[in-house]
């Protein structure tokens, strides 16, 4: 494999969209050195849905990808049936092993959307972890102290509210850290609400004689509400598996405050023309074309050119010309007459009954242009079609 020492490059990996780099000098010089470097990031599979917020760290490994480095993508299996105690104010519920190889199933196939496929090392840490004896458990546990753990942020907060901590969860950022020895890892990247584990890693690996890996934490990428972390569970999240145009529309959804952030954080401007929009916008220039332009990147780099130039069609003719698209999905249905909810459900529209029911409520329904005000409606489906509408961007019409 052949390694880039592009100063340019290299600079910017170390730069842009990065919160810290831990020790940033000995990482350029790792870099610029032409060795081909072990670079690993671990996901734990509590949740089966990758979003633009996995996306900021994926796109900086992509980054050490292009360079000729070889990425490890390494799936927390074993650590999963533990849970990652990290922010946590009480023990996290223990995953079972059907929960956590169905959310497994589509991590690569997802990851792959950022990432080239045929050059990624893809690890289970049950691969050591699940054969440590209780010699080799106990070893580890010997490389640190109870002082050094107790020091996580979260870890402090709950012993001084004498919330029950169990030992296993102490022994979570040990055996994340022990990842870094099995695979010898150079550099380990995570968000920064990981560093506290990711530095473990560092102690770990000298205490196991290894050579210290970098580290380098990105930020935590907000929701659309633009205040809490993107999180499936806060239902504020972009699915990197989501539809280019839906993906588009969302984005147009983030506050005006969101701008440089997703330029910074998910797409391929340079800094320069960054600070130069940040500039613009202090000035008080429109909004609207710089967050066009932030969503039509972010769509680029998650599905490529074309499927962003779509999205940003079908959003003006949509949204800004309140127009209906000019190609629709169509479904054919062999009964007549349903209840709104059901159709919903059946054109796949809404995820659940209680989330058809929510929608129809805020009156983000409409059945040919007239919005759905109860519940309990009958649509009639004819031989013609009938439209259905969900919000301002999904469309789909319903014929007999």
């Amino acid at each position: 494999m052949k390694v880039s020492t592009d100063k340019i490059k290299i600079e910017q990996l170390l730069n842009k969209a990065t919160e810290d780099v831990v020790v940033k000098e000995n990482l350029k010089k790792r870099l610029e050195s032409g060795k081909v470097l072990r670079i690993k990031l671990g996901i734990d599979p509590t949740g089966s849905v990758l979003h633009l917020g996995h996306a900021v760290v994926l796109r900086k490994l992509k980054e050490f990808q292009d360079l000729g480095h070889q990425v490890i993508f390494l799936i927390g299996d074993f650590t999963a049936r533990i849970g990652d105690p990290t922010g946590r104010s009480k023990e996290r519920k223990p995953m079972s092993e059907k929960e956590i190889k169905q959310n497994m199933k589509d991590y690569i196939e997802q990851a792959s959307l950022i990432l080239d496929p045929k050059k990624i090392e893809v690890r289970y840490n049950s691969e050591w972890l699940e054969k440590m004896d209780l010699q080799e458990i106990i070893s580890l546990a010997s490389k640190a102290t109870y002082a050094q753990i107790a020091q996580r942020s979260d870890f402090k907060q709950r012993i001084k509210d004498d919330t029950d901590l169990t030992l296993h969860e102490f022994m979570y950022p040990l055996m994340v850290a022990y990842d870094s020895v099995a695979l010898k890892a150079d550099v380990e990247l995570g968000g920064t609400d990981q560093k506290f584990n990711l530095l473990m890693g560092r102690q770990i690996q000298k205490r196991y004689k290894q050579e210290e890996q970098d580290v380098m934490t990105c930020r935590i990428l907000e929701g659309l509400d633009g205040k809490e972390k993107m999180s499936k569970s806060l239902d504020n999240y972009i699915a990197l598996t989501e539809e280019s145009s839906e993906m588009y529309g969302k984005l147009m959804t983030y506050p005006d405050s969101m701008i440089i952030v997703g330029l910074e954080l998910l797409t391929n401007i340079s800094t320069e023309v960054i600070k130069s929009i940040a500039k613009s916008l202090e000035d008080g220039e429109n909004p609207m074309q710089y967050k066009k332009m932030m969503a039509f990147e972010i769509v680029k780099t998650i599905k490529g050119k074309e499927e962003a130039q779509k999205a940003q069609k079908h959003f003006e003719n949509t949204v800004q010309k309140k127009g209906i698209p000019s190609e629709i999905e169509s479904k054919k249905l062999k009964i007549k007459n349903i209840n709104i909810i059901d159709l919903l459900s059946e054109c796949d529209l809404v995820a659940s009954k209680g989330e058809a029911r929510r929608l129809i409520e805020q009156g983000g329904i409409k059945v040919d242009g007239e919005v759905v005000k109860s519940i309990d409606k009958k649509v009639e489906i004819t031989k013609e079609g009938i439209l259905v509408q969900r919000g301002k961007r999904q469309f789909i019409r319903v014929t007999n």
